[in-house]
């Protein structure tokens, strides 16, 4: 390939000469960012794909633009791009040459390389610009294991990662076309969320996915690549039926508590190939098990584990469907929207909580030494006995674990009530995730 053509290709990605589509603005992820780029870091964006990352990307060094540095100080490459050869060290280096031959950057020179896991050898030509400091450096990819093994073995305490998930509830809505300024303009347009809290159940919260009117077909491409491009091919996996039938479990029985062993039997595989394939699919971020949680360690590591998908819609076209699984979605939500607060604080840990008496509590969430909170998801909470049946297990857990504060989770019902001299508050699910707050009303 000429160097006439490289920058050609390379033209297409960047804002040169032109302006390019940058999308909806995904303002929490790219704060989080800028304060990032003022560091001496190499900062990583991992995540599913189709999360938005690359949009992001291209947010992030616009931003860059639009505040001092030159558009010929960014440059973004995209290595899915069938254009390019064969990807490997010798390749980026010429193409970072030719990059400086025709734009003569002066100054600080940012680089944003997206799915740089399609590059043989990257981490070492990422930790040789570094160390030099001959770039800034943004690198993506759909693996979490891979960007986090590679760059934490060659620049250990030196790159910042971001976790990029789907869509929040708040920026779906602002996807659908509703800012929400303040707590009166949420309770003015109330019916309109309440409306759209069912199709981000039904459809899932993949941004591409949201704007479109061909949602099932979008969502079953989505699901085909994931399981070719990062599953089948980079694992090399031999057995594909044996991975989609897996797949197709877990994404069947979100919300449910679970044993390699038990799956295994199910679906006659081996116990080894179930937690094989397992680990592969929370490497590429399709589901996320949660542990129970234990003060003994061995004990966690043994009961049974949680699993969550990475979006409801996913579930929907590939395994059951939403109107008979609205709480086990809803609680699936809510599981996502505690990862998205764990990205933004490290000390969060979250876990579910089981007793002997099979007493149980979706979440416990825990500050250093602290359990702070603990959250039951409850869609029919005004079914007397429903009530009574998950009131009496928070009140347990509370005791138990000395917990601060205990919150049901519903659709609609709202109250703050007392049980057995304990305190819990009953939220709807749509006004949590938007983060309002009756207690100090914000």
């Amino acid at each position: 390939m000429s160097k006439d053509e490289l920058i050609g290709i390379l033209q297409d990605w960047n804002f040169w000469r032109k302006d390019l589509e940058t999308g909806i603005p995904r303002h929490a992820y790219l704060a989080r960012i800028k304060q990032f780029l003022e560091t001496n870091q190499v900062l990583t964006i991992t995540g599913p794909r189709r999360a938005g990352k690359s949009f992001i990307m291209r947010q992030a060094a616009q931003a860059l633009t639009q505040h001092g540095v030159g558009k010929e100080n960014v440059l973004i490459v995209n290595f899915e791009d069938p254009r390019f050869p064969e990807l490997n060290t010798k390749w980026l280096e010429r193409l970072y040459e030719t990059y400086l031959e025709f734009l003569t950057p002066k100054g600080q020179v940012y680089l944003f390389l997206d799915e740089v896991q399609e590059v043989e050898g990257w981490e070492r030509w990422v930790r040789y610009m570094h160390e030099l400091k001959k770039a800034r450096l943004v690198v993506s990819g759909s693996n979490a294991k891979l960007l986090s093994r590679e760059l934490g073995t060659l620049l250990t305490g030196r790159h910042l990662d971001v976790t990029v998930l789907l869509l929040s509830f708040g920026e779906f809505l602002e996807f659908s076309g509703i800012t929400l300024k303040d707590r009166l303009d949420m309770l003015n347009q109330r019916v309109a969320i309440q409306g759209l809290l069912r199709k981000y159940l039904e459809h899932g919260a993949f941004p591409e996915v949201s704007l479109s009117e061909q949602k099932k077909a979008l969502l079953l491409n989505y699901f085909e690549d994931l399981v070719t491009k990062d599953l089948l091919r980079r694992f090399r996996i031999r057995k594909p039926q044996e991975l989609k039938a897996l797949i197709k479990y877990y994404l069947s029985n979100v919300a449910t508590l679970s044993t390699f062993n038990a799956i295994a039997r199910s679906l006659k595989l081996s116990a080894l190939t179930v937690e094989k394939f397992s680990g592969y699919l929370e490497q590429v971020y399709l589901v996320f098990f949660l542990r129970r949680f234990s003060f003994k360690v061995k004990e966690q590591e043994k009961s049974p584990r949680k699993v969550y998908s990475i979006d409801t819609g996913l579930s929907n076209v590939v395994g059951f469907r939403f109107s008979e699984n609205a709480g086990r979605l809803a609680e699936n939500v809510v599981f996502l929207q505690l990862k998205r607060r764990q990205a933004f604080e490290p000390e969060l840990e979250v876990y579910y909580w089981k007793d002997v008496h099979h007493r149980e509590v979706d979440f416990v969430l825990k500050h250093g030494t602290q359990v702070r909170e603990l959250i039951q998801v409850c869609w029919h909470v005004e079914e007397a006995s429903t009530k009574e049946r998950e009131t009496r297990s928070l009140v347990k857990a509370m005791g138990e674990l000395k917990a601060g504060s205990a919150l049901v989770i519903t659709e609609d019902y709202e109250a703050e009530e007392t049980f057995k001299e304990q305190r819990i508050r009953f939220v709807p699910l749509w006004k949590w995730l938007l983060g309002y707050d009756e207690r100090d009303g914000t």
